[in-house]
């Protein structure tokens, strides 16, 4: 919770802020379209319902820059068609792009026919935007047959070329749901594929700087504007392993809530979020639920913003009791109660749950001591055992977790009792690689990684190549393809699918197709 102190902080910067605006120019007066194309960033969609979803853009003729436009207010027109020809427009408006929120928009669209393809633009003055697509979701409740998604995790803009994207956007989807590291916050690194803008981002200018580095990049530009996303973050986008107010460095609170408090506007500004995630200060609501007919139903949480410290500083610990105390928390008692709640009143036959970093136990050490990851679910068992133990006694229909952050794939089997691996398997965690953290990765395992895998037996398969996770769902059967590629240190490398992995439905565990 924030300080009475850091909250005036934050609203005289603001003020500040806003007075230099109205200052610098008739603020009170809608200013003209730039004389170059502002939509550099491409379009988007997200967080699609059965008659609408939220359209996204943001005007921004120098985007590495602070985004080149005047500190005015400009309008925005939108158009929504049934054609990719923009011929027969079902829905349209102005909304008005303001320098607070770095002239990005956000449509919340409404009227629309459920689960059926759109064509969208935007234009201001003389300038028209990419033609974006997107969809909308079956009826809440009503049968669906098939939902077609692509899953993905952590982008190190540096560490390599995004040609994940590149094949994603050939794939025939529904949707694309991404679980964290849009952004990396580091300095410029050098022998690397590509290069960061600049030093670490700290001011809200030099957090949307880094947004649009990487929302040019054409093959995600493209992905974004082939399907409508479905966001979360994890740490990068903030802070590395940061975990609530905490910073890696342990920073002064207040100098790392107001770092926070410009990330997260940062964020939402470059993401096709709803004004219900819009930020104040330094909090902004991510976590929420998105529906798909009867056939779907998913829960995306956010781990990082109200979690407990990570225990014994860090790392991989043997024998770290404060990872059993009862007061950690990943998800902060507000948001495991809406988790928990949301559940149990669940009609859906799959329940998915959004998830950034690995739910399921893995013991990371060869021999009789058991080895566990801090940051991870691991850090907080007593937590993981009342999500776990919730799934079980309440017999929750079908429970898929997808979730991203080690830069590596993972085929695990959720137990009811970690320690014990006669356990019955409650749940099935689908864990992806990275777009491109890490480098260009291994078809076969460390030799570290080699010695400990069988300590785990729950776990059925382990992949170090970059790429996503496709996943196709339907009434009676999940099935997860494991799509990699074997480079990112340059374009254009192939891809394929290693190996896909099945769940039919009633029964808990993966199977290798």
């Amino acid at each position: 919770m924030q300080t009475d102190a850091l909250r005036r902080r934050l609203f005289l910067a603001r003020t500040g802020q806003y007075l230099a605006l109205t200052a610098a120019s008739p603020y009170w007066v809608l200013g003209q379209a730039p004389s170059k194309s502002p939509f550099t960033l491409g379009v988007a969609s997200g967080d699609p319902e059965p008659e609408g979803m939220v359209l996204w853009t943001r005007l921004a003729p120098d985007p590495l820059a602070g985004g080149g436009m005047p500190r005015e207010r400009v309008e925005v027109e939108w158009r929504v068609a049934e054609d990719e020809k923009m011929s027969r427009v079902v829905s349209k408006g102005r909304v008005t792009a303001t320098p607070d929120l770095a002239h990005a928009v956000h449509v919340e669209v409404r009227g629309l026919k459920p689960a059926r393809w759109y064509w969208y633009q935007f234009k201001t003055g003389a300038h028209e935007s990419r033609i974006g697509r997107t969809r909308t979701a079956p009826v809440r409740g009503r049968s669906a047959e098939k939902l077609k998604f692509a899953f993905a995790s952590c982008q190190h803009y540096e560490t390599g070329h995004f040609t994940a994207y590149k094949h994603m956007a050939e794939e025939d989807l529904d949707l694309v749901v991404h679980l964290g590291d849009y952004i990396y916050e580091g300095g410029p690194t050098a022998n690397r594929p590509r290069k960061h803008d600049g030093p670490e981002p700290v001011s809200l200018e030099s957090y949307r700087n880094r947004h649009s580095l990487y929302k040019l990049d054409p093959d995600i530009q493209r992905v974004h504007a082939l399907f409508p996303w479905v966001v979360t973050w994890d740490d990068h986008e903030v802070d590395h392993n940061n975990a609530n107010d905490i910073s890696q460095e342990n920073a002064p609170r207040a100098e790392f809530m107001e770092k926070r408090a410009n990330a997260y506007q940062a964020y939402y500004e470059h993401m096709p979020l709803r004004k219900a995630s819009m930020p104040r200060g330094s909090s902004l609501l991510l976590y929420r639920r998105v529906a798909f007919g009867d056939l779907a139903e998913f829960s995306m949480l956010d781990t990082r913003q109200y979690r407990s410290d990570q225990p014994c500083n860090d790392g991989t610990r043997v024998n770290c009791e404060l990872a059993a105390a009862a007061s950690q928390t990943m998800l902060g008692p507000e948001q495991e109660r809406w988790f928990l709640d949301g559940l149990a009143k669940s009609h859906a036959r799959w329940n998915i749950v959004g998830n950034q970093v690995p739910l399921a136990a893995i013991d990371r050490a060869a021999g009789p001591e058991v080895a566990l990851s801090m940051d991870k679910w691991d850090g907080y068992q007593v937590a993981r055992d009342r999500v776990v133990q919730f799934l079980h006694e309440r017999r929750v229909s079908n429970p898929v977790v997808i979730t991203g952050d080690v830069h590596s794939s993972w085929v695990v089997d959720v137990k009811r009792d970690w320690k014990d691996q006669a356990s019955p398997v409650v749940a099935t965690e689908f864990v992806g690689t990275s777009i491109t953290s890490g480098g260009d990765g291994t078809p076969e395992p460390s030799a570290a990684v080699q010695a400990f895998l069988p300590e785990n037996p729950q776990v059925h398969f382990f992949n170090a190549q970059r790429g996503y996770v496709r996943c196709i769902v339907t009434p009676e059967r999940w099935q997860s393809d494991y799509r990699v590629v074997p480079y990112v240190s340059r374009p254009d490398a192939p891809v394929e699918t290693k190996p896909s992995y099945v769940v039919d439905i009633g029964r808990a565990g993966a199977q290798k197709a």
